[in-house]
């Protein structure tokens, strides 16, 4: 069974070709990192996979079942899930809310949605937050609890969209732990980040997007002795030791 490929997809917006005949698959239970310049279509290629845009022409499947073009909440419910690189939490509820909010898409009552809730929030370091305000979070606060929203819809493909900004170095390690773990569980990851010591050290296949086409598809250490990603990104060979 196919779990997610991506075939010539294409997506413009006017002259601008933002997402250019792109190619590639993910087998379930996949950690792979998205890397790339600012530009390059990373977002782009997260809001079509999310439904939150039509392409322009290609296809994507997911699961065998041909997707390109619906809806977010078709994919919702169907395992997909997403983070965004400005959180977009619910203003006026509480941190625990917001959570059990995602959540009450599988459970049966708000109870129980906001006692898993409790679960994704320890889990990502907020359980001492539950009751406040999301007002009151820092940035790095917020992009955790986009983490724990993003898992409380119970996912088996979680789009990441780099979640360690804003964070200290021990809470980089620990929410690349949690990431690390998701695979094992059951859950398949796509993970954009610039935090680049992070998912260079983690994921085990890399996709480099540059002006909306894939130039590398590699492990890490070799993506880092690639002379057309160095020149793209890195600007210089280096190592992520």
């Amino acid at each position: 069974m196919t779990y997610l490929e991506v075939s010539n997809l294409t997506r413009s917006f006017g002259a601008l070709m933002a997402v250019a005949n792109l190619n590639f698959s993910v087998r379930e239970g996949e950690l792979v990192g998205l890397i790339g310049p600012n530009g390059a279509g990373k977002s782009t290629l997260y809001n079509l996979i999310a439904g939150a845009i039509q392409p322009t022409s290609g296809s994507i499947v997911f699961r065998d079942r041909s997707v390109a073009g619906w809806k977010p909440y078709d994919a919702a419910r169907a395992g997909v899930a997403r983070t965004f690189q400005i959180p977009k939490p619910y203003r006026g509820l509480s941190v625990v809310d917001n959570v059990a909010l995602n959540s009450l898409l599988h459970d049966s009552s708000l109870k129980e949605s906001r006692c898993n809730a409790e679960r994704y929030l320890n889990d990502v370091g907020l359980s001492n937050q539950a009751g406040a305000a999301v007002k009151t979070l820092t940035a790095g606060e917020l992009k955790r609890l986009e983490v724990a929203r993003a898992l409380a819809l119970r996912p088996s493909l979680v789009l990441f969209d780099e979640i360690m900004a804003g964070l200290t170095p021990n809470e980089v390690a620990a929410m690349t732990d949690l990431v690390a773990g998701l695979p094992p569980k059951g859950i398949t990851v796509i993970w954009v980040e610039h935090v680049l010591h992070a998912i260079m050290k983690t994921a085990p296949r890399i996709m480099v997007l540059h002006r909306g086409e894939i130039i590398a598809d590699d492990k890490p250490e070799n993506l880092v002795k690639n002379p057309t990603v160095i020149q793209a990104y890195f600007g210089k060979e280096t190592t992520f030791a």
